[in-house]
């Protein structure tokens, strides 16, 4: 009984000691946004001010980190600063529901050499994507034509803030803190703290996802795959909890590939399960807000309202919910009569496409030539 109870505190110690750490690098990365140079800001402002390759930097970011919890997190920090508006992150972070996808397709290439395994595999693995993809084609054009996504999470951050007053003002990391970021600030390059504080959130996401994993899953994968699946709305309960708890899709999603590729369960009753997923990493954006400012809260919710609406539009409308399950289903057969197409898919969509645009709309701004200075340069030839 002695060491049950003290193994127990040890593992609150560890989860309490992570999220200090998360909470912490938080802070230091919105205190750090502070020290960079203006000419830093003002390249992130401009590259951000096309709600486009926004879009497209949440995609390839979070394909790089293979964590949405990661990406949104910095983000958020930057709003809390000020460094960035809202209006300018909502699409970095509808971006990064996309690119958090690639941990389960690539793990589906691990079955290459199975033929019989192989075409559920890609399916498997690729309709978390399919389903993000849908999503952000029905609701980021709504969201740039109208804005109803900020002007909603606006409203309830208000509420928030004015019903919580100056609870949400308070800092819950030490002064000692504020005073090594300022000396930190000003005795380094500035590029190093916001590098330090992003190594800390990427390495809090992942020391809690898979230490979580471990303890809820890890030992009984077995019991997991007979009771989480039984029902559509057991498996989207369990999607919802399990990756609110465990903090990473990514990690809750990727179950999903062996169980649908050794038939144990059907794709349409996993894509349940992944659009529970969905919604339940939206919880680590909700943390990062917290005791940030009125924009950060709002841009948390901006992430949940994203996927609160995914889940409603493709539960409620029967036809949409098989959409996804087809379409993967389609890219599995052609991915099993040509094994190079799915390396392609993962390639261009998640890397060479945004990478691609990104550039090329840098290089763009190079070239055009804003029309004061053009205005200046008629003038000096008068």
């Amino acid at each position: 009984s002695s060491l049950a109870t003290r193994s127990l505190i040890k593992r609150i110690a560890v989860i309490a000691g992570i999220i200090v750490l998360f909470l912490t690098s938080i802070q230091l990365l919105s205190t750090s946004f502070i020290y960079l140079s203006e000419g830093i800001i003002a390249v992130i402002i401009k590259a951000t001010s096309n709600p486009i390759i926004g879009l497209f930097i949440g995609l390839l970011a979070t394909s790089i980190l293979q964590s949405s919890s990661t990406t949104t997190s910095i983000v958020i920090a930057a709003v809390a600063s000020g460094s960035l508006a809202l209006e300018n992150t909502i699409p970095i972070v509808i971006g990064a529901n996309i690119g958090t996808t690639i941990t389960s397709t690539i793990i589906s290439m691990s079955y290459l050499n199975k033929t019989k395994e192989f075409k559920r595999a890609v399916a498997a693995g690729t309709v978390h994507d399919i389903f993000n993809i849908l999503l952000v084609i029905m609701i980021f054009p709504l969201e740039i034509r109208y804005g109803f996504l900020s002007k909603s999470c606006q409203y309830l951050a208000s509420l928030i803030h004015m019903q919580s007053g100056s609870v949400v003002e308070i800092n819950v990391q030490s002064s000692l803190l504020s005073e090594l970021v300022s000396t930190l600030g000003q005795a380094t390059h500035p590029l190093i703290l916001p590098i330090v504080a992003m190594v800390g959130i990427f390495g809090s996401v992942k020391l809690i996802s898979n230490f979580l994993y471990k303890e809820l899953i890890g030992k009984s994968k077995e019991r997991f795959e007979t009771i989480v699946f039984r029902t559509p709305i057991k498996s989207f309960s369990w999607g919802l909890i399990l990756t609110a708890i465990i903090q990473s899709s990514s990690i809750s999603t990727s179950l999903i590939v062996p169980i649908v590729a050794t038939r144990k369960v059907k794709l349409k009753t996993a894509f349940q399960f992944i659009i529970g997923a969905n919604l339940g990493t939206t919880l680590t954006a909700i943390i990062a807000a917290t005791f940030k400012s009125e924009a950060a809260i709002a841009l948390a919710f901006v992430h949940f309202l994203f996927n609160l609406i995914g889940v409603i539009i493709f539960l409620a409308v029967p036809g949409l919910r098989k959409l996804p399950v087809i379409l993967a289903k389609k890219l599995g057969r052609v991915s099993m009569k040509y094994r190079f197409a799915s390396i392609v898919y993962i390639l261009f969509t998640f890397f060479i496409l945004p990478f691609t645009l990104i550039y090329l709309n840098g290089k763009f701004s190079e070239i055009s030539q804003p029309p004061s200075k053009k205005t200046e340069t008629i003038e000096t030839k008068k």
